[in-house]
């Protein structure tokens, strides 16, 4: 989970790299060290509200953080225009196609327990998936399903557009994207889509016998200490939030999305939670363990996880439910009104945070990216974040963008 120019990924779209990848070059020495002393944070201060005023960006939260060492903590502009009210960083917000890191991780923990297998057909567990004797767990989980993209038709996006308040259900989904033949067979290439994530959400409800949001809430929320973080079962956020402006309306008018029901990207892009959450989440996402030391996932669970597969696009690999762009692991997202970008370098124990409070990104493409190209390029330049447009995490490409044709993977 995510915009909707381009209907391919990254969340959450959404994207980032796994040091442990095969035949990956090794980091520059040395070992990726990252330094912000006052210098460089009055450079990344200039850079990032220049990209702001250019943009049109209302406001951006950025949070770098190396392990035992620096940080670079900042908020810049207003988290609601009507009030002025400036964005700081323990405010909630949207995080689009980063959910899917929440929910994939579930389904580890299921695989883990011995009740999930990574290769067994979702038949297995979940039944009226067409083709689901053919598509197994790990395919939804790597986007490589080859089923359609609910959030491509036509006809949904017509209606979300008249009504984005209206609620949808995961099945009423599912019967959206089944209605399409299948884009192409299972495995024979990398092809996001919203689907995989919200079949993975049912699967996670099925085993466990849970709703998705209690599930995460015990298994995932608690033990990884992230107090501000959920999945909502209705458009409500809890306060302080950050307002989020689109122009995805049916006269292009730029509009408080904040409100808006985000039902419709449920397990794959409709949680909440704050920069301080993410800054925690991202490491234990990458490396599998919790804050306290326990893990999160087995380890040769965090191993499978990890092995990135090409997609199609320049310098972007992905596993199960997570991506990797150029030595940064994790994913980022975009919906109305919201972008987030939360990744980790672990050549250099940095964890980069970015939320943006607008999609409305024109001749730009993704805010979240450029704001996150304009901070790696100062900061660690050897790793600079470039994701290609069209492996952005969209939940809502537009209906007159041409849907794009990542070339198989090898």
């Amino acid at each position: 989970m995510a915009r909707y120019r381009t209907p391919t990924v990254l969340a959450a779209a959404s994207l980032l790299l796994t040091a442990l990848c095969a035949g990956q070059a090794p980091a520059a020495a040395p070992p990726g060290r990252v330094d912000i002393d006052p210098v460089i944070a009055e450079k990344l201060d200039d850079a990032i509200t220049a990209v702001m005023r250019e943009a049109g960006i209302p406001g951006v939260g950025v949070g770098l953080w190396i392990d035992g060492n620096d940080s670079y903590v900042r908020a810049f502009g207003t988290s609601d225009k009507a009030t002025g009210i400036p964005i700081k960083t323990d405010m909630h917000t949207r995080i689009g196609s980063v959910t899917k890191t929440f929910t994939i991780t579930a389904v580890l923990q299921l695989v883990d327990d011995g009740r999930v297998r990574l290769d067994a057909p979702v038949s297995t567990y979940l039944d009226g998936v067409p083709g689901g004797d053919e598509i197994t767990v790990r395919q939804l989980a790597e986007m490589r399903s080859g089923l359609y993209n609910y959030t491509e038709d036509p006809r949904w996006l017509a209606t979300f557009k008249a009504d984005p308040y209206r609620s949808w259900t995961p099945q009423e989904l599912l019967d959206i994207a089944f209605r399409h033949p299948a884009d192409f067979p299972p495995g024979a290439r990398w092809e996001y889509s919203n689907t995989n994530t919200v079949l993975l959400g049912l699967l996670v409800e099925k085993i466990s016998g849970q709703p998705l949001h209690s599930y995460l809430e015990q298994n995932v929320f608690e033990p990884a200490d992230l107090d501000a973080t959920s999945l909502p079962t209705g458009a409500d956020i809890a306060g302080p939030f950050v307002h989020g402006y689109t122009n995805f309306t049916p006269d292009g008018a730029t509009v408080d999305a904040s409100r808006w029901n985000p039902s419709w990207g449920w397990a794959a892009g409709a949680m909440i939670s704050t920069i301080d959450d993410l800054h925690s989440w991202v490491p234990t996402l990458v490396s599998g363990k919790l804050p306290d030391g326990d893990r999160l996932l087995e380890p040769g669970t965090q191993a499978q996880r990890l092995r990135m597969l090409p997609t199609g696009h320049a310098d972007v690999r992905y596993g199960l439910g997570i991506a990797e762009l150029d030595g940064w692991i994790g994913h980022n997202g975009e919906l109305p009104g919201y972008e987030t970008v939360a990744v980790r370098l672990p050549q250099a124990r940095a964890t980069l945070v970015i939320v943006v409070n607008s999609d409305v990104d024109g001749k730009f493409g993704s805010l979240s990216s450029l704001v996150a190209n304009t901070v790696t390029k100062i900061v660690t330049p050897e790793h600079v974040w470039s994701l290609p447009p069209e492996a952005q995490p969209n939940a809502v490409p537009e209906p007159s963008a041409p849907p794009a044709s990542p070339e198989p993977s090898s």
